[in-house]
């Protein structure tokens, strides 16, 4: 054999063994099915930026256990283990917030007392948290028809969503009718068996595969410097509107549309666990000083999350109208669909003690909410007030 002959077989090899390697990842990767809000083992370090986030911590550490959850590793015997699932948008999320500050972090350290573990009847309480920035009811529809059939038992699901609902339609140009428009998957998944794969080195399934084995044997730690910037500029853009809006269109397809993806949330929801609690969704409303006002970016039309230049905002009454009618529709479901449902509008401090934005929380009200949702889950059933 020439040596011509000798590369060309080696290299025919070697595309063979690229294929066969990069097929069988796909035909795994579908065959597993498996759906990650977020993947496993990931780790970040954020530096806030301290002249946007002054009330909040200056490093907020994330990370992610085997299972995709922001949250502790969970004990790989679940005996005498209550295991509880936090799912949402971002107040749920608290990405601004530390590990331990976030209130689902604070809710598994209260819960994990002696004389609560005693309450429920448990060994170890363990809290996972699969919120996401911008999930609103029909991205979370999605992730718990995908994810919560992995889960071989869930203790109790705790969810607070609705907000995004709200800012989506508005930064749609609040229209009517409403019609929503696909959700992408990656959208709410970072890691997934849909694809679409392709042969450049990002897209291939192999990747996927290897990447989540080099964070679980490695646990790399990712960095990011004067984190959550872009909230100032849309803090800036909303303070400098060329047009705030104070009147809108019907929004009850919008409201008609969240109700009916909220019931098939609470209802998968409770197939997967012996719990459910609804926290309703909360909001800073009063009659805002100018420190309080500027602190506020959302209810553009347009995404500055994305880096949209956007000129076009809806009133502070706007925002405030329409979660209150969103809320309603979520009491409504938790009601007919007999889970228990915890209105945190009464009791958290209406003020920037509370919220460094219109629906996020501080450490100080994580800290309130993780006591409020603790108390409520060491109550019998159907004793929450809603």
């Amino acid at each position: 054999m020439s040596w011509i002959s000798w590369i060309l077989t080696v290299l025919f090899i070697m595309v063979l063994f690229i294929l066969a390697t990069e097929l069988g990842s796909r035909w795994y990767l579908r065959r597993r099915g498996l759906y990650y809000v977020w993947p496993p083992y990931l780790k970040f370090l954020f530096h806030l930026d301290r002249e946007v986030f002054p009330e909040l911590e200056e490093q907020v550490r994330i990370e992610i256990n085997r299972d995709g959850e922001r949250g502790n590793e969970p004990p790989l015997s679940d005996v005498g283990l209550y295991r509880i699932l936090v799912a949402g948008g971002s107040p749920a999320e608290c990405a601004s917030l530390d590990q331990t500050t976030s209130w689902p972090g604070a809710l598994e350290r209260i819960l994990n007392k002696p004389e609560h573990l005693c309450m429920l009847g448990a060994s170890k309480v363990q809290v996972g948290n699969i919120a996401r920035s911008g999930v609103g009811s029909q991205e979370l529809d999605i992730i718990f028809e995908k994810v919560l059939p992995r889960y071989g038992h869930l203790d109790a699901i705790v969810i607070l969503v609705g907000g995004n609902d709200v800012f989506h339609w508005l930064q749609r140009g609040a229209q009517a009718p409403y019609r929503p428009s696909a959700v992408p998957m990656a959208d709410v998944f970072s890691y997934h068996p849909e694809g679409p794969f392709g042969w450049k080195p990002k897209t291939l399934a192999f990747k996927q595969l290897i990447s989540k084995q080099w964070r679980s044997w490695r646990r790399p730690i990712k960095e990011r410097k004067r984190a959550g910037r872009w909230m100032g500029a849309a803090r800036a853009m909303r303070a400098s509107a060329k047009e705030m809006r104070t009147l809108i269109s019907d929004p009850e397809d919008m409201l008609a549309n969240f109700e009916r993806n909220f019931r098939r949330i609470v209802q998968n929801a409770k197939a997967h666990a012996d719990r459910v609690l609804v926290v309703r969704q909360p909001w800073f409303e009063k009659n805002y000083t100018p420190e309080e006002a500027a602190h506020i970016w959302h209810g553009g039309m347009g995404d500055p999350w994305k880096g949209e230049n956007v000129t076009i905002f809806y009133s502070l009454d706007v925002l405030c109208k329409l979660m209150k009618l969103m809320d309603n529709r979520a009491a409504k479901v938790a009601t007919e669909l007999g889970v228990d449902c915890l209105d945190l509008m009464a009791i958290l401090e209406q003020g920037l003690k509370t919220f460094f934005d219109f629906v996020h929380f501080t450490p100080a009200g994580a800290a309130v909410v993780a006591e409020v949702v603790a108390s409520a889950l060491l109550q019998p059933k159907s004793m929450v007030l809603g």
